[in-house]
């Protein structure tokens, strides 16, 4: 029999986010890492957690931390990303207990121009720490893939010192992320960029370790962001496997030491899933795919309602007959809701992530 992971919180913080990607590695399985941009998607991703007993991860990126906000707030100074992010991470701490959800908080791709979007949330999680005892969010993800290795890594060590200090854990990206999302746009990058060195793990390990063990590495092995046609994107998941084995013979240490990260999931095979998840990955982006999802909700049934959607009044029932029951937001963005959380309910059992707790 499998032992259920036991967690002290509904929000999975500090030690207690080591000790899920652990246990998810120990089970061959993967958390989907899910990007919200509004309390419906956030709703939606806590009540497939507790219906299927799933730790699964929140996000926010920059563009969809301001899109929560509002996009009527300013955004100067990213303070319209850095209020909506908090307001996102108080409403899930407030409602997460409430569904019986167990999810991680995390940010998204933050560039070196978005480091002081990164600044203004790791203030506010240092005082909600103050308060609490506890972080505001799980982990932070800094995105300087462009730059050189050694640049990277010192501008990601500074940061895991700070996030240390109040138990968060670190994400950093190795090799670009191929493709465009919110706003990033590496459709044309050099092929060879999608590609990490073994090595290149291996000094971001040996410098990060110094710091704290709280840190995942998104390797990129031919990722991309959005979805393509079957043969346009050509991933390489022995890449994961190579720098596993690399870094347990040069530093002496166990099978697949490190947590990877595997950006751009949607669209992707299972085969290929799989085998990532074999080689240490413990954590799945996936967004194109919901947002799919979500939008299709609302157009099935717009399609299967569409006489009742045309006007106020009238409907195939009578001239006089109102519409309200069908146009009210509660009706068409429910079901937008339910597909986004039917869709996400196939991609934890694709990541073996259910019956966990």
């Amino acid at each position: 029999m499998i032992n259920k992971l036991t967690l002290p919180e509904n929000v999975i913080l500090g030690d207690a986010v080591t000790k899920t990607f652990a246990y998810a590695k120990a089970q061959h399985m993967a958390l989907p890492a899910v990007n919200i941009t509004s309390s419906s998607t956030a709703n939606s991703v806590m009540a497939v957690a507790a219906e299927l007993s799933a730790p699964i991860i929140i996000q926010l990126s920059h563009g969809g931390a301001a899109f929560y906000g509002g996009k009527s707030v300013a955004n100067s100074n990213h303070q319209g990303s850095i209020k909506g992010a908090v307001s996102a991470a108080l409403h899930v701490h407030s409602m997460a207990p409430t569904y019986g959800a167990n999810v991680m908080l995390h940010t998204d791709h933050a560039a070196r121009k978005l480091l002081p979007w990164l600044d203004g949330l790791l203030d506010a999680g240092e005082e909600f720490y103050q308060l609490h005892g506890k972080p505001l969010f799980s982990s932070h993800m800094i995105d300087l893939s462009e730059e050189p290795l050694e640049e990277n890594i010192a501008t990601c060590c500074e940061y895991l010192k700070r996030m240390s200090a109040i138990g968060m854990t670190l994400e950093i990206e190795l090799g670009v992320t191929g493709g465009e999302e919110d706003g990033v746009d590496n459709t044309d990058i050099d092929s060879s960029r999608l590609y990490t060195q073994p090595s290149e793990v291996a000094y971001a390990y040996e410098k990060l370790s110094q710091i704290s063990d709280k840190f995942t590495i998104a390797a990129s092995f031919g990722n991309v962001h959005g979805v393509y046609s079957p043969g346009n994107v050509t991933l390489r998941p022995e890449i994961l496997r190579n720098s596993q084995d690399h870094l347990s013979q040069q530093f002496g240490l166990s099978h697949n030491p490190v947590d990877f990260v595997f950006h751009g999931g949607s669209g992707s095979s299972a085969e290929d899933i799989a085998l990532g998840i074999e080689y240490g990955v413990i954590k799945v982006n996936v967004d194109t795919d919901l947002q799919w999802a979500y939008w299709n909700g609302v157009r099935t049934f717009y399609e299967d309602r569409q006489d009742y959607l045309k006007a106020q009044i009238g409907n195939p029932e009578g001239a006089d007959v109102p519409n309200k029951k069908f146009y009210d937001p509660r009706v068409w963005l429910r079901k937008a809701e339910e597909g986004f959380s039917s869709k996400l309910t196939d991609i934890c059992r694709e990541l073996n992530c259910e019956s966990v707790f």
